[in-house]
């Protein structure tokens, strides 16, 4: 029988497994590359596991965890060291992985989230395993092209409170990742996985500190809308055992995205069934002032400072900063733009009101028209064929208006084909816009005494008949009459 007073509130921490974007793996000279579609090529002794083998610490992997330490405003310590994580599985080759637990080179950080911080415990480094292919006739495969890449592991405390915004810590996460360049962090190659720790409370006691309820992890988690479907699920799974009296078992789950639902995989280990202890082949590491320095000091700017200065230096509103800081290409080729319109607004001493719609104007171009362009596709400069210079160009001349908003659409879509500039495609299709007054005249004329009913309706009142032969001018010229411009010659005319 459901007991429906009990009320419970979810608790969840996270665990972030990152491929780091070296040359080379972890302890040994392989190729670094997950994705290689050859099985088993990019291997060697050490990373196989052989007895006998050495490992040899790769430092850009290091340097690339304090970095990302750094950017998460976490302690970096001083000393730290590798251990040996003791567990048998057929994708581990030495029956054990090289890792870090009691001295993490990163410790103590946060990220905001939605002005909420969320507390990180550790960031440290460790081999990744190889990769199991499963088979449908119940053999499965292992691959060893994945084993010792080097793997940066992030957990946080039990902070999170909700599906979403663990989805959104993944996110931002995935964010400052390629903003640092220390990984690609695609979910979709593995590159990024992520795991969640899920117990219920009961909210009669939270205010009182009260003990976790059981924990359960679901591992593998590959897309945001998994992170978010599987939590959902597992909240809604363990709430139900909860409120009929039943206990949730410690364990480990999968997720299965076509139906939707964890399924238990094996009983959850706690630290000491790993038997850590530390690795016997590699030395004490010792962190310097002046290497962390170093580290510092190449660390770029990053999304939410990015934000900001978009927001303060080129006018744009928090939406379209948050839409263009979420992809590094798309807001640097912003800024290219942005500061070729600054220079030009200048030399045409425009106020600081003009300055702001112009770069406005600038954004809405890009964030709309411009990225409709690429169907769907990630922006990516080098592969774009409107260079920020052409794309300042085309927005002076919509401000100095010459062309319509039709034209304008249609000179872009040119721009994007071809790749040329905007002057050159308006010489060879003659867009520019008709503002002549005699030439409009004629147009009027034209129009008029080739619509004679329509001409008679607009006497009788009709006000349709009006819009139906400015309709008609702009098909005449094929949209380059200036539309205000008609429509005044067209009343003066029939006046």
């Amino acid at each position: 029988m459901i007991n429906s007073s009990k009320k419970y509130i979810p608790v969840i921490g996270l665990e972030i497994h990152t491929e780091l974007k070296t040359n080379s793996k972890m302890f040994c000279g392989c190729k670094n590359d997950s994705q290689e579609k050859e099985a088993n090529l990019n291997i060697c002794p050490v990373c196989m596991g052989h007895p006998g083998t050495l490992p040899v610490i790769n430092k850009t992997a290091i340097r690339f965890v304090i970095k990302t330490g750094i950017a998460l405003n976490c302690k970096i310590t001083k000393e730290s060291r590798f251990e040996r994580k003791n567990y048998f599985y057929p994708d581990l080759p030495k029956g054990y992985q090289i890792s870090q637990y009691k001295e993490p080179f990163c410790f103590n950080g946060f990220l905001k989230i939605n002005n909420k911080k969320i507390r990180i415990r550790r960031v440290h480094l460790e081999e990744d395993t190889a990769r199991l292919i499963h088979s449908k006739n119940g053999y499965s495969l292992i691959d060893f092209n994945r084993a010792g890449i080097p793997l940066m592991e992030l957990v946080t405390e039990p902070d999170i409170e909700s599906s979403k915004e663990a989805s959104d810590f993944a996110k931002k996460l995935q964010l400052i990742l390629r903003y640092l360049n220390v990984s690609s962090a695609d979910m979709e190659k593995g590159q990024l996985r992520v795991e969640a720790n899920i117990s219920l409370i009961n909210a009669n006691f939270k205010a009182k500190n009260a003990k976790l309820g059981t924990k359960v992890e679901i591992k593998n988690l590959n897309s945001f809308r998994a992170v978010e479907r599987a939590i959902e699920y597992e909240i809604e799974r363990q709430k139900e055992l909860l409120l009929n009296d039943e206990r949730v078992a410690q364990e480990t789950r999968g997720w299965d995205p076509q139906s939707e639902r964890t399924f238990p995989q094996r009983e959850k280990e706690e630290a000491h069934d790993y038997r850590y202890f530390p690795e016997p082949d590699l030395p004490q590491i010792y962190i310097k002032k002046d290497y962390l320095e170093a580290i510092k000091k190449g660390i770029p700017e990053l999304p939410d400072q990015k934000i900001k200065r978009l927001k303060e230096e080129f006018f744009v509103n928090e939406q379209s900063a948050q839409i263009l800081v979420s992809n590094r290409d798309l807001s640097e080729y912003f800024e290219k733009s942005a500061s070729e319109l600054l220079r030009w607004s200048k030399d045409k001493r425009l106020d600081q009101k003009s300055q702001k719609e112009l770069i406005q104007s600038a954004a809405n171009y890009l964030l709309t028209d411009l990225l409709g362009c690429l169907s769907g596709k990630e922006f990516s400069e080098k592969d774009f064929p409107i260079t920020p210079e052409n794309f300042g160009e085309f927005i002076a001349l919509v401000r100095d208006k010459k062309f319509t908003s039709k034209m304008a659409k249609i000179l872009l879509g040119e721009m994007f084909d071809s790749g040329q500039d905007p002057s050159t495609i308006i010489k060879k299709r003659g867009l520019i816009q008709t503002d002549n007054e005699d030439e409009i005249k004629k147009i009027v004329q034209k129009i008029i005494s080739s619509n004679p009913r329509a001409f008679e309706d607009y006497k009788k009142g009709k006000e349709n008949a009006l819009q139906f032969m400015i309709g008609q001018m702009m098909k005449e010229t094929k949209g380059t009459i200036n539309p205000q411009m008609a429509k005044k010659a067209l009343i003066d005319f029939l006046k």
